[in-house]
């Protein structure tokens, strides 16, 4: 009797439906430019694996200011359609996600609808203005903000070099001659507060 049970159960197991699955391989890219204009831009990878989900939507943080965006179909390198809209209409197009009713959210259209046990990976290009997260402080550049993406890097202006980092963080050089500082949030879905600071070298321009 025992063993029946135990085989009942376990062919009940196989018969159920696993739950979808999410997604922890989220990358962001910042590429810091000209210390100037207080501009930085992103480049995001992400995979939407609602099943059924038709729209993707991705905030624009309060206080910075968004533009040049767009957004490609990791899958076939296409374009996505997409527009700025508001937190309610957000929610009117996707009333189980919670959105700020006071925040703006790109929304991308998917090509097709996320099928079951699929996922749909895209990359959302864009450009921030924000002087409280990217500024000088005397003769350096600080970059600080709250990152709460599993996977980062920010890559520094030309002919700058690294003087601090609040995270441990591995240091690379680009191809074209740009430092990269790659670096995980090792929290459960928590914001990481980052700040690094970098100086230009003697006698380098940007």
């Amino acid at each position: 009797m025992r063993l029946v049970v135990i085989t009942s159960s376990f062919i009940l197991a196989l018969l159920t439906p696993l739950p979808q699955y999410i997604s922890s391989d989220t990358y962001t890219r910042y590429e810091l430019l000209a210390p100037e204009t207080h501009q930085f831009k992103i480049y995001y990878e992400v995979t939407e694996t609602r099943v059924g989900a038709r729209f993707h939507f991705n905030p624009i943080r309060e206080g910075s200011t968004a533009s040049d965006e767009s957004v490609v179909d990791l899958a076939t390198a296409k374009p996505l359609k997409f527009e700025v809209v508001t937190g309610a209409q957000a929610k009117a197009d996707s009333p189980s996600e919670n959105f700020s009713a006071t925040g703006s959210f790109i929304k991308v259209f998917l090509a097709h609808p996320v099928p079951e046990r699929g996922e749909y990976r895209l990359a959302i290009i864009k450009t921030y203005k924000d002087d409280k997260s990217y500024y000088t402080e005397g003769d350096q550049v600080v970059f600080k903000r709250s990152l709460g993406i599993p996977r980062d890097s920010v890559v520094l202006p030309p002919g700058y070099e690294v003087t601090s980092c609040s995270v441990a963080t591995q240091v690379l050089s680009e191809s074209d001659g740009r430092l990269k500082l790659a670096f995980v949030n090792p929290g459960s879905g928590g914001q990481l507060e980052v700040t690094i600071k970098a100086r230009r070298l003697p006698g380098k321009k940007t």
